[in-house]
C-alpha cells in the first residue's frame, strides 16, 4: 500500500496489451482504408454505384412527388414551385421598383438642376378670373355636362405579358 500511495508504479492493467494491439490494428486499417479510398478504381466503382442507385430511385422519387402535389392542392398548401414562383414574381417587382427609384431620383435631379429659382417663388393662384371663382360648383359641373365629350375612353392595356393575379 505504501507503493500506491508514493505514486512511483502503476496498477497492474490486465487488458493494457489487448488496447495496445487494438489501438495498432486501427492505425494499420486506417491506413489502408485511406489509401484504398484515394485509388481512380475506388472511385469510379463508387461512382456507379450511385448512377446505379439514383437510377434506380428516380420513379419511385417522381412518383412520391406527384402524390404530395396532389396532397398539398388538396390541403390548399403551397408546393415548392408555388414559392419558388412567387419568389421569382417579388424579385422581378423588387428590381422595377429599383428601377423607378432610380429613374425617380433622376427625374428630381434634372428638375432641381434646371429650375432652383422657382423652388423659392410661391406658387400663384391658377384661377384669375374673380367671376369664375365666385361661381357656384352647381353651374360649373352642369355647364361642363352640358358639352359633348370628343375623346374616347379605352381601358388601360398592360404593358406587361404577365398574368394579373
Amino acid at each position: 500500500m505504501s507503493a500506491d500511495q508514493d505514486g512511483g508504479s502503476k496498477p497492474f492493467d490486465p487488458l493494457g496489451p489487448f488496447r495496445g494491439m487494438r489501438d495498432a490494428y486501427m492505425d494499420a486499417v486506417s491506413k489502408a482504408m485511406v489509401e484504398a479510398v484515394n485509388t481512380e478504381g475506388y472511385a469510379r466503382a463508387t461512382g456507379a454505384m450511385l448512377d446505379n442507385t439514383l437510377a434506380v430511385s428516380a420513379p419511385l422519387r417522381e412518383a412520391m412527388e406527384k402524390s404530395m402535389l396532389q396532397v398539398l392542392e388538396r390541403l390548399s398548401l403551397p408546393s415548392s414551385q408555388d414559392f419558388a414562383t412567387l419568389a421569382d414574381r417579388f424579385t422581378n417587382l423588387e428590381m422595377r421598383l429599383d428601377d423607378m427609384d432610380a429613374k425617380l431620383d433622376r427625374i428630381e435631379k434634372q428638375t432641381h438642376a434646371a429650375s432652383p429659382a422657382t423652388d423659392e417663388q410661391p406658387a400663384k393662384s391658377p384661377v384669375q378670373d374673380p367671376k369664375a371663382e365666385a361661381e357656384p360648383p352647381a353651374r360649373k359641373k352642369s355647364a361642363a355636362a352640358s358639352k359633348p365629350s370628343t375623346q374616347k375612353t379605352s381601358p388601360r392595356k398592360r404593358t406587361s405579358g404577365r398574368k394579373a393575379i
